[in-house]
């Protein structure tokens, strides 16, 4: 199984979270004008459990998420509907931001 990087930091607006999929951390994704760097400065994390992402998940109130069992594990629990991922040649990637 795909091991999970899980990143928290608080800000003025709350909760701040990334998730990837280990196996991207510093890779670059592309899909025609889109282009993202999974930048270790901001996804890099302790490895996680899935549990341990979805409670991140549902506590925060913006995350970032890469890697496709990270979106898998997104969508799965709810947190990301399937049409709002993106698809970047390669990984899949989603935000989720709590109104």
């Amino acid at each position: 199984m795909v091991s999970l990087l899980l990143n928290e930091r608080e800000t003025d607006e709350g909760m701040l979270v990334s998730v990837c999929d280990a196996d991207v951390l510093g890779e670059t994704f592309e899909n025609g004008e889109v282009t993202l760097t999974v930048d270790a400065a901001f996804y890099d994390g302790e490895a996680a459990e899935e549990d341990a992402v979805v409670a991140s998940l549902a506590r925060c109130s913006v995350a970032n998420i890469v890697g496709t069992r990270s979106v898998d594990l997104a969508v799965e629990h709810g947190f990301v509907a399937e049409e709002n991922v993106l698809d970047l040649g390669g990984t899949r990637h989603a935000q989720l931001l709590w109104l």
